[in-house]
């Protein structure tokens, strides 16, 4: 009845199997292939091919064997997958590129940083664990941890190795499970050690005091990590995030040499992707790269910078570089990884750093007790030897004269197994007062340290001692600088278009019937180029490639054009509607270029005006923008360009009223009618009896020369400060100069 109970197939349905099939498929990819133990911070294939080759005796110190041997042992007993993927895994414990300890020693092809898979097969390849593997393997033989039986049941691998220090983020991991992921960065031996023994000694220490100590990731190819502090915490607190890294670089000549790369970015990929944007004139300021890496120097990429591209600075065009290349690159960090407890988690750096101090203390228990037995045993066998000595003659009769000594000397002396042996397979000549004394001394000694350990095991205190200074023995043998240097830097900003382009002078000519067209220098005659027929020229302004051209309407309106898109001065240019959308009724009548800073001076011949920059006249689309509310009949004078050399601004008006304000007096605004600087009387100026005629910037060595039917009038800066007075007024008279004629016109020296 039980065999029939035992036959009987059950029915289940297909999704609760496929469930259950899927289940048990992610647990065994989860534990068993893609996540890192925190103990030896190894993924299984990792910690095989390093036991493997401790088998085969390749430590650092032996001869290199063929990685295809190694790669054959660990397929073969312990790791029955392909021997691509492990071999793959191998290459890269061994590239100093990818690891910042690298636990394997290489000959021959093993990649590059340009090409990290660019590996020879494995019969090329030899190979040998790295000195730096010692952590991991020194106490394997000392009872430290335990083993499992391999996939066939024939042979026993270890389920962990006794890591002496955290490999787990000394080396990071990267891994995709399924559902989940790993993406542990490196980080530097010296600080990882100092954080773990200040842990020890102050188990309550903080995240904020432990990143005192680390200061964050360490990446074997050096790069600068961008990323804030206060960012990094964040990161470290709660075990997930992503950090930046940026290239290093310094300028020679006015050309940058960039000296290091973020983590895994080629060098190759960096040339070629500013070569493809030279091609598509997307980097002008460029001349040429050039890629000077050797032996000396691994990571050697030097930008050469055209010369009439001075005006920009090297460090903005390499924050456009960042943002356009691998140059400056984001990396995931998921401290993901199986616990003590055989189970995946997302760990902080405290919980990190707190369960392998427990592992490590576990590890060193094991071996305490392991010395024990040992001790113990070796204690029990010269109790033996001392009482042999004590009865030495009857030991030799019973040898001597019976069949079965072993069971006589165990009745009569109470003898163990092992004592029984030891003493049967004691040598004559060790019989001796010399022997027993040198037994007697190893006995004292050998009660010390078991006593010790003893001690060891039971003190807290002790045991700490121990676990740091094993700690700082390590490190003394492995530390070295920080590679990966934090820095505090500003964001990367692309560079726009204007930027992007020279800054050789440029004028813009403008006709009559709204033709508008660009031409090289400042040298070129307008008048005498070539228009259509019955078009002449109307307006020109010089500037330089790199700059906007801000157009300035009959009612008020701002618009901009892009000078790259221009045709040349040869053609005739291209109608401006087709470019901008000029309202019905509305004419051109000012063409600006400059920086975009350059503070300007917008005034109406009805008194209004104010101060605005360059920026304020650039309008977003091809409708332009409202710059200026005129009042009724009020017409826009022509725009001054304010420099620092210029204090004050003298008013003209048509009636002859002169009126002297400092520029401090007028309003900086970016768009509206302004302040009232001058007071026109409102029927003289609809009637078109009195109106602002002539605007002046002033210096104290300007003079200002008046013309009148009779006469020239010149008045210099001590003159021209009787006149001065506050916004609003109505100016003074010139009468008090005899200045009785119209003025018909005035200019300006300086």
């Amino acid at each position: 009845m039980d065999k029939k109970k035992n036959n009987v197939n059950k029915t289940i349905s297909l999704h609760k199997f496929a469930e259950y099939a899927y289940l048990n498929y992610s647990i065994y990819v989860i534990t068993d292939r893609a996540l890192p133990h925190i103990g030896d911070g190894l993924k299984p294939v990792q910690r095989r091919v390093i036991y493997a080759m401790s088998e085969l005796g390749l430590k650092s110190i032996s001869k290199f064997k063929k990685s295809a041997r190694t790669i054959g042992d660990v397929i073969g007993k312990y790791h029955p997958h392909g021997d691509v993927a492990c071999y793959e895994a191998m290459v890269l414990m061994a590239q100093s590129f990818s690891y910042r300890y690298p636990l394997i020693e290489g000959q021959g092809n093993w990649g590059t940083p340009d090409d990290p898979k660019s590996f020879a097969a494995m019969r090329y390849t030899e190979s040998r664990l790295s000195k730096y593997s010692d952590l991991l393997l020194n106490e394997i033989e000392q009872g430290t941890v335990d083993y499992i039986p391999n996939f066939d049941g024939t042979l026993l691998e270890p389920k962990i190795l006794p890591a002496c220090l955290p490999n787990i983020i000394l080396n990071g991991a990267n891994g995709i499970a399924v559902g989940m992921a790993t993406d542990i960065p490196p980080h530097n031996i010296k600080e990882v050690a100092d954080a773990i023994i200040k842990l020890i000694d102050n188990p309550k220490i903080t995240l904020k005091d432990i990143l005192n100590i680390i200061q964050g990731p360490d990446f074997p190819t050096g790069s600068e990590i961008i990323t804030p502090k206060k960012e990094i915490f964040k990161i470290y607190e709660n075990g997930k995030g992503s950090i930046r890294l940026r290239a290093v670089w310094h300028t020679i000549n006015n050309n940058i040499i960039i000296t290091a790369l973020p983590h895994q970015v080629s060098g190759i990929r960096i040339i070629e992707q500013i070569n493809t944007h030279i091609r598509n004139k997307k980097l002008p300021m460029i001349e040429e790269v050039r890629d000077e890496s050797d032996y000396e120097n691994p990571t050697r990429i030097v930008i050469i910078i055209r010369n009439n591209f001075n005006y920009l600075n090297i460090e903005d065009i390499m924050y456009h570089l960042f943002c356009i290349t691998d140059l400056e690159k984001s990396y995931r960090i998921n401290l993901n990884m199986i616990g003590l407890n055989n189970k995946p988690a997302v760990k902080n750096l405290l919980e990190i750093l707190n369960e392998w101090i427990t592992f490590r203390r576990i590890i060193i228990k094991r071996r305490l007790n392991f010395y024990l037995k040992k001790l113990k045993k070796k204690l029990h066998i010269i109790k033996g030897l001392l009482i042999v000595y004590l009865n030495l003659t009857e030991f030799i009769n019973i040898i001597r004269f019976n069949d079965n000594p072993a069971q006589i000397i165990k009745h009569k002396f109470n003898f163990s197994e092992l004592q029984i042996e030891t003493l049967l397979n004691f040598k004559l000549r060790s019989i001796s007062l010399l022997e027993e004394q040198k037994l007697l001394n190893e006995q004292k000694k050998l009660i010390i340290k078991f006593n010790n350990i003893q001690k060891t095991l039971i003190s807290a205190k002790k045991l700490n001692v121990l676990l740091k200074k094993e700690i700082l023995l390590a490190t003394t043998f492995y530390s070295n600088k920080r590679r990966s240097l934090l820095k505090e830097s500003k964001e990367a900003k692309i560079l726009n278009d204007n930027q992007l382009v020279t800054d050789e002078p440029i004028t813009i000519i403008l006709s009559k019937m709204g033709w508008i067209r660009c031409a090289k220098g400042h040298t070129i005659d307008p008048s005498n180029l070539n228009y259509k027929s019955g078009d002449n020229f109307f307006l020109s302004v010089k500037g330089k490639k790199n700059q906007i051209i801000a157009m300035i309407d009959s009612k008020g309106r701002s618009y901009s054009i892009d000078p790259n898109s221009l045709p040349p001065a040869r053609s005739q240019g291209e109608p401006l509607n087709g470019k901008i959308y000029i309202p019905e009724g509305s004419t051109i009548k000012y063409l600006i270029m400059e920086s975009l800073d350059t503070q300007i001076l917008l005034f109406t011949n009805a008194g209004y005006g104010f101060i605005c920059k360059f920026r304020d006249l650039i309008a977003s689309n091809r409708n332009g923008k409202l710059l200026i509310i005129l009042t009724e009949n009020a017409q826009i004078l022509s725009p001054l360009i304010i420099n620092n050399i210029y204090i004050y601004i003298l008013i003209i008006s048509s009636t002859g009223k002169l009126l002297l304000l400092s520029i401090k007096d007028i309003p900086l605004l970016s768009k509206g009618r302004g302040n009232k600087l001058i007071t026109i009387d409102k029927k003289s100026f609809i009637n078109k009896f009195e109106q602002v005629k002539w605007i002046y910037l002033i210096n104290q060595q300007s003079i200002v020369y008046i013309h009148t039917s009779t006469n020239i009038f010149k008045l210099n800066f001590k003159d021209l400060k009787k006149f001065h007075s506050n916004r609003g007024h109505t100016g003074f008279s010139l009468n008090k100069y005899n200045i009785n004629n119209i003025i018909h016109n005035t200019y300006i020296k300086e």
